[in-house]
């Protein structure tokens, strides 16, 4: 297991890069929709949603980790909060869903590693779920885990995120800025054929529609044709999948976590899954037969109790006709988080001398910068 010094001196590395993404883009002019993001551009936008990772890297081959979202930081299991799960791609190992479709809330954390690892997530839910005070008679737990499968870069069949770092990732989770690229779930994966990573970003509705937060949170792994707000990045760096057989495949997997603060029920928290799957869309993914892509998406306005004191429970939902402004926010959002997942990553080598390689920031704002030009914009 690794040593704790070890893990932080991960978290504070990638925390580096976290800060240099957003700014990054905003700094050479490239913008991501029309919608003005939170104060963090990041998930934890949404008052009460915490953020936790521990990154695994050990010795040339090990290159994994895991990320946990709790939608509040009390008690899940006894506080639910309404859920929606999208599946754009089934291609994957999302565990959880189905009570989450039957009932329509989400009572864990959302963990997200790799695909051999997510019996550990679940092992790790269990355990903090069963550690709660007042969840003394608890035997039954819905844990919600996503996966991606960071096998090229990391020794995925060895399993070395075990049930402890799953539960130090919970227990450490916060509020404030969350590390994206390199890190937690994102340490081993591969995006457009770059180095992908953990992205995130949120938007803010104005006063005048509700005011409300919508934030995103994105573990990518999957292929396709990259673009960044419009220009075919990955067609004028002639790197795309299915261009030839030296192409990596385009095979992968994405996870996205939604979380707003508008009171939404499941019907309209998975019509708002929908629309992020929209923004991988507009990054160039192509969901492919083996990516399996996944939406989660959770309001923290209501909490649905575990044992009610009336038959009939109060609350209130936001009419139909209200959720517009929020499906673009979702897409927006989701298609940022996307692109900050590969301006955070660096270069990595991992299992077998492999290397994947950053996307080449430089060069990439130079091209968006030339296509705009020539296209009058």
């Amino acid at each position: 297991m690794m040593k704790p010094v070890f893990i932080a001196a991960c978290l504070l590395a990638a925390l580096a890069l976290q800060a240099q993404a957003p700014s990054l883009l905003k700094q050479n002019g490239i913008r991501i929709g029309v919608m003005p993001a939170g104060r963090l551009n990041a998930i934890t936008d949404v008052q009460g949603v915490k953020v936790g990772q521990v990154t695994v890297l050990q010795g040339d081959s090990v290159r994994t980790g895991v990320t946990s979202i709790l939608p509040h930081g009390g008690n899940l299991f006894q506080q639910k909060v309404p859920a929606a799960v999208f599946v754009g791609n089934g291609f994957g190992k999302l565990a959880g869903t189905t009570q989450i479709a039957e009932l329509g809330t989400i009572e864990s954390p959302i963990v997200l590693t790799n695909t051999l690892s997510v019996a550990a997530g679940i092992q790790g839910i269990i355990e903090y779920t069963l550690q709660q005070p007042g969840n003394d008679k608890v035997q039954s737990v819905n844990a919600v885990v996503g996966e991606t499968n960071d096998g090229f870069l990391n020794d995925i069949r060895g399993m070395h995120v075990s049930k402890a770092q799953v539960l130090q990732s919970m227990l450490q989770a916060d509020t404030g800025v969350v590390a994206q690229g390199n890190v937690g779930a994102g340490t081993g994966t591969v995006c457009f054929g770059w180095k992908g990573g953990i992205g995130t970003a949120s938007r803010q509705l104005p006063a005048n529609l509700g005011g409300y937060t919508v934030g995103v949170l994105v573990q990518t792994n999957f292929g396709g044709v990259l673009e960044i707000a419009g220009v075919p990045v990955g067609q004028l760096l002639q790197k795309y999948a299915l261009k030839d057989e030296l192409n990596h495949t385009p095979d992968g997997s994405c996870m996205i976590v939604v979380a707003t603060d508008a009171p939404l029920d499941a019907r309209n928290l998975e019509r708002l899954a929908k629309r992020a799957f929209m923004g991988l869309a507009k990054t160039g993914g192509i969901a492919s037969n083996g990516s399996g892509d996944y939406v989660i998406a959770f309001s923290t306005a209501n909490k649905v109790p575990h044992q009610p004191t009336a038959v009939v429970v109060p609350a209130q939902y936001l009419h139909n006709e209200a959720t517009t402004p929020l499906f673009m926010a979702a897409i927006e959002a989701t298609e940022e988080a996307i692109i900050n997942s590969l301006f955070a990553a660096a270069t990595m080598k991992g299992k077998a001398g492999r290397t994947i390689e950053a996307l080449p920031k430089e060069k990439v704002i130079s091209l968006i910068q030339q296509y705009k030009r020539g296209n009058g914009q």
